[in-house]
């Protein structure tokens, strides 16, 4: 029978030292993964202490996804360990909430490196070490759906898209899929520092009318690495409550009751 187990697979995740990607952590790891947990802290980040009851389910490795030679480090020592890589989420990210007129090129630069190019420099590293059945997801944004203010952060979201789709597209024929999941408004660090302006602006614009989750996302993250989607790639999922689906006809609505 098929199912959501992932005994005997090994799976990498980036930015897995705090809320999002500790969830997909922990979930992954639960499910049966040996999980190959990154970011950027020398020690095991607080967050991924008891992620997983099952000892040795969670490896952490330094890793700055925006270093070429760090990937290229990670994938050595994947080698020297005799595995093979089945699975890649690419969750690290950071945004930047510059408007249009006030952005610098250096703004954009920054995000799309850790973003975008982050990505990129995974999937090279990593795609070499992997089989037919591998599954690569990357973790986007509802801002690389719509026209959402933070133009940085939007741009590189936006930038993900496309490269999930030629990774698609290149990686086929190697039984290798790629998907992208879009977060809407989820309850993590990175949200917490936004103002209740843009909080409420939110989930006005949310049919579900609340926050997310970071398992809502991570049990995204589970399908798409396991058994039960392996005629998948190329999507493009959101995780937000509805928010990117109306096209802002929900205020229109609501303005008409």
């Amino acid at each position: 029978m098929v199912s959501l187990q992932l005994d005997g697979r090994t799976v990498v995740v980036t930015g897995a030292g705090q809320g999002q990607g500790a969830a997909e952590a922990g979930m992954l790891a639960d499910a049966g993964a040996r999980v190959i947990a990154t970011d950027l802290a020398a020690d095991v980040p607080a967050g991924l202490a008891g992620v997983s009851p099952r000892a040795g389910a969670v490896v952490y490795r330094q890793l700055d996804v925006s270093d070429s030679s760090g990937w290229s480090g990670l994938a050595s020592w994947i080698e020297s360990q005799g595995w093979r890589v089945d699975g890649l989420v690419n969750n690290a990210g950071i945004t930047q909430r510059s408007r249009l007129l006030d952005a610098s090129v250096a703004d954009l630069r920054r995000v799309y490196d850790v973003n975008v190019a982050g990505s990129l420099l995974g999937i090279q590293a990593l795609s070499p070490l992997m089989g037919s059945g591998a599954s690569i997801v990357n973790v986007g944004s509802v801002a690389g759906l719509t026209a959402h203010y933070p133009v940085a952060y939007t741009a590189s979201k936006w930038a993900l898209r496309g490269l999930t789709q030629v990774a698609a597209m290149e990686l086929g024929p190697r039984g290798i899929r790629v998907n992208s999941v879009h977060p809407g408004f989820i309850e993590t660090p990175m949200t917490a520092s936004a103002g209740p302006e843009f909080r409420q602006a939110t989930l006005a614009e949310t049919p579900l009318g609340r926050t997310g989750t970071v398992e809502e996302v991570a049990g995204v993250v589970l399908f798409l690495l396991s058994p039960l989607s392996t005629f998948v790639t190329g999507a493009e999922i959101p995780v937000d409550g509805g928010q990117s689906g109306h096209g802002g006809a929900k205020s229109v609505s609501d303005a008409m009751r």
